[in-house]
């Protein structure tokens, strides 16, 4: 009996021991003092400026577009594309260049190689950039995007999505 109260005791300690660590959630390595977009968020307005992002499973491109753009159709891969326009009074908004960098990570903390490239299509302008996924998986990108016609702070945001691979 005071063997089996013992190990008991011994195991209601340990427990405590792991209780005690980080709370659940995020682990260190994703979080950050840039607030995440909502979920919902596709769009962010920054005056002058409106950033556009997305992030969706390039299998859900049609083969044409990505044959067209060299982006490899996967379910486990996802593509990165983002816009910058500048607001015009009484006009359309105008897509701008610029220098875009972003980086992905998933919740484990895990940085996912993604590299940033411009396409140009008619007046449209687009940064897009493809990363592998492994099963479920939740990405949380960072992007920073400078407008070739505009000084100072870069239009930075920050947004989560799940995916589902195979």
């Amino acid at each position: 009996m005071y063997v089996t109260a013992r190990i008991f005791t011994c195991l209601v300690a340990a427990s405590l021991l792991v209780a005690c660590g980080k709370p659940a959630g995020q682990p260190a390595a994703v979080t950050s003092t840039q607030a995440m977009e909502p979920a919902e968020a596709s769009s962010r307005d920054f005056g002058d400026y409106t950033l556009l992002f997305a992030a969706i499973p390039t299998n859900t491109l049609t083969p044409e577009v990505a044959s067209s753009y060299g982006i490899t159709r996967s379910a486990n891969r996802v593509l990165l594309n983002v816009s910058m326009l500048k607001k015009t009074e009484g006009a359309p908004d105008m897509p701008v260049p610029g220098k875009v960098s972003a980086s992905a990570v998933n919740l484990n903390g895990q940085a996912k190689n993604l590299s940033v490239r411009e396409i140009r299509e008619g007046e449209a302008i687009y940064y897009v950039g493809d990363v592998a996924i492994s099963g479920e998986e939740t990405l949380v990108f960072s992007v920073e995007a400078q407008p070739a016609d505009a000084n100072g702070v870069p239009l930075s945001v920050r947004f989560q999505r799940q995916f589902y691979g195979n």
